[in-house]
């Protein structure tokens, strides 16, 4: 199966989680194709100063891989400069949020599975 970039669905989210501003999501698929084994496998995109606000993963884990840019990650209450390459794992029933405090922006891959 391949699916084309320009297939995927791109949608904004304004105040995501809480957080400040629009942050923009491009699916790379749904659920279907995560053979049930998870929810979510995107791009995230933050602008310079926007952010998603602390929240907690119920039944499900997350895991970012920084593609471009900076981020200030929380994890769990410490908060973590995150820089490309780097991977940053929310397990089940724990808390995190992500902020672009820079001016430049910020691309990360998300992949939510279930716990």
């Amino acid at each position: 199966m391949v699916i084309k970039s320009s297939e995927c669905k791109t949608e904004n989210r304004e105040h995501m989680r809480g957080g400040e501003g629009v942050v923009k999501i491009t699916h790379f698929c749904g659920k279907e194709e995560l053979l049930d084994k998870g929810r979510f496998f995107a791009r995230i995109t933050l602008e310079p100063g926007c952010s998603i606000g602390e929240h907690i993963h119920e039944g499900d884990s997350e895991i970012f891989i920084v593609e471009r840019g900076c981020p200030t990650y929380n994890d769990g209450g410490t908060e973590v400069e995150a820089k490309p390459g780097d991977v940053l794992i929310c397990p089940a029933e724990t808390g995190h949020s992500i902020a672009n405090h820079t001016g430049e922006t910020v691309d990360i891959i998300a992949l939510i599975v279930y716990a």
